[in-house]
């Protein structure tokens, strides 16, 4: 085994040995074993509270607004006892959340589960009709909104005889709201309602992106939130007493906030962790490249997370800029892959920096697999290894059957911090779901030394003529072209071969490459089969859902009736 692998072992191993920080011992939910660490709190309410142990350092800033820790935990306390005392909120009862990122935001969400609610975050992106999906399938009648959220409710409110705070001026809408402010004000100095809350307790619904029919609200217990912290935190502390000192910032965490609160990539990593770690949030309303430098220079930013193409943007404009951004020690991804090429950029263009990845779905609340460090520099196609403790992979095929190492199939996540289920689709559940195990429906390998290989979703694999093709190879191939800035892969239908490999490519801007050059590039590249059939080049940004991923199944859409004989006439 590798040095480095068995003395990461070893520390894993020392802190989760009984009487250590994190400690784990067995728990059986719902006829499953599983492994849940000792020293974790009993739910999220008490979690949240430790915020308060980080006083008047601030926690988080938004254009003009700035709140301590302490602060944000008395505002929180003050609309936990409005939502009970006013509104008539009670355990299990679902409040929703649809807004963009703010400090209202959070402190609704700390506010709702602390008095053993369910938050449900909605997309923010979603329009009039997605909204009422939400609030009918998840039976929310309070939601904390901001004005154009509020907007959108309006048309539905009466319906579902909704009970709308606004976070903002709402005044233009023919609705009645109650203000936030005012709840806070009115209920200012009051304690957090004390209720109690069990472990197995529902405490979010969680919308997948909805990227394919409706959305699937993900429900997650208390106990799987915090598993989810706890192994990030124990993660966090293996690297650090790893790296020792050389590796500390001598600055206090500060991260920008740039993914959307109502992805649990954000919701979890970036807010709920920084609530023990005591990190400063510093929220963008909307990505821009040379805003972000602006504010990690301004703030100290040690920490950023977004999807691929904004830490690509951030390394190109970083090359570029006399702003002191040397405060900047993690530049994270997720949500989609990185291509290899760019881990390499990142490295050399943040020299303190260290870059990452991570891996795991809203089901797993997150988590999944990491990758950090100059393990991922030598490894950058890899999403990295298994986070400690409580979770297991495994890779099985068609069958169910598990597969030995280097083999293909699709990855299963067993973990404490998995969600417990879909919220109204028991069919989808138990599909999901299987003996403690969540079916991801990735395609993927692990290799002897546990690092994960993501191949592509299943359903997005091409078959050409009975060949295999994924769509993340052929991306990662054309990404190396200099000319590309983004691409996207996928199968479009044909009468011969089934399925041929269509491409649609976004050009950098003063670059120029014609689809037939492209063609011949990448056939020095990839096997002839692999070689997209269709390219479409362009300048403008590819479609994205509200996570930042590239909205695939419209670009197939779209380009294959483009190509459907007569479209068009």
């Amino acid at each position: 085994m590798d040095p480095a692998l068995e003395q990461y072992a070893a520390t894993v191993a020392a802190l989760t040995a009984d009487g250590q920080p994190f400690a784990t011992e067995g728990v059986r939910i719902n006829g499953v074993d599983f492994q849940t660490y000792v020293t974790m709190p009993a739910n999220l309410g008490a979690y949240c509270a430790l915020m308060q142990n980080h006083g008047d350092r601030e926690f988080v800033v938004y254009r003009d607004q700035r709140y301590s820790f302490t602060d944000t935990w008395a505002r929180s306390a003050a609309l936990g006892a409005a939502l009970q005392r006013r509104l008539g909120v009670a355990p299990g009862d679902r409040v929703a959340i649809a807004s963009r990122n703010n400090p209202e935001w959070m402190m609704a969400f700390i506010a709702i589960v602390s008095i053993g609610a369910v938050a449900v975050p909605m997309n923010a992106w979603w329009t009039t009709d997605e909204l009422d999906y939400g609030i009918e399938d998840s039976g929310s009648q309070i939601v904390v909104a901001d004005p154009e959220r509020a907007a959108r409710l309006a048309p539905i409110a009466e319906r579902y005889q909704l009970r709308i705070i606004a976070v903002g001026d709402v005044s233009d809408l023919a609705l009645a709201t109650e203000d936030f402010d005012a709840l806070q004000a009115e209920f200012a100095g009051a304690a957090m309602p004390e209720v109690e809350v069990a472990p197995e307790d529902d405490a979010t619904i969680m919308y997948t992106s909805g990227s394919t029919g409706h959305p699937k609200g993900a429900v997650s217990t208390h106990r799987a939130i915090l598993a989810a912290l706890w192994s990030w935190m124990l993660l966090g502390t293996v690297n650090k007493m790893l790296a020792g000192d050389s590796a500390a910032s001598s600055l206090p965490p500060a991260g920008l906030l740039t993914i959307p609160l109502f992805h649990c990539t954000a919701s979890h990593s970036a807010f709920l962790l920084s609530l023990l770690i005591g990190r400063k949030l510093v929220i963008m309303h909307k990505w821009d490249v040379q805003e972000a430098l602006r504010l990690i220079e301004a703030e100290r930013i040690t920490w950023f997370n977004g999807v691929p193409t904004m830490s690509a943007e951030l390394q190109a404009a970083a090359r570029d800029t006399d702003r002191d951004i040397s405060s900047l020690v993690d530049i994270f991804s997720g949500g989609a892959a990185r291509p290899p090429d760019q881990v390499g950029k990142i490295a050399s263009t943040f020299k303190r920096s260290v870059p990452g990845i991570g891996y795991g779905l809203t089901e797993t609340n997150a988590i999944g697999a990491i990758n950090t460090g100059a393990a991922y520099v030598a490894n950058p196609a890899s999403t990295g290894r298994i986070v400690p403790a409580v979770t297991e992979f495994k890779i099985i095929d068609g069958g169910g059957n598990s597969l030995p190492v280097g083999e293909q199939g699709e990855l299963c996540i067993k973990s404490t911090a998995n969600c417990r289920g879909y919220w109204n689709k028991a069919e989808a559940t138990r599909e999901a779901f299987i003996d403690g195990w969540f079916h991801t429906g990735d395609v993927a390998r692990l290799d002897q030394h546990g690092f994960l290989y993501i191949v592509d979703r299943i359903k997005d694999i091409i078959i050409r003529g009975g060949e295999n093709i994924s769509c993340i190879e052929v991306e990662a191939a054309i990404h190396k072209h200099p000319a590309v800035l983004e691409v996207a892969v996928f199968g479009l239908p044909d009468e011969r071969l089934g399925e041929v490999v269509g491409a649609v490519v976004v050009l950098r801007p003063g670059q120029e490459v014609t689809a037939g050059e492209l063609q011949d590039y990448l056939r020095e590249h990839l096997a002839t089969f692999k070689v997209p059939t269709h390219i479409w080049l362009q300048r403008e940004q590819l479609p994205r859902i509200a996570s930042g991923k590239i909205f695939k199944r419209q670009l197939k859409a779209d380009y294959a009736a483009a190509l459907t004989p007569g479209a068009g006439q």
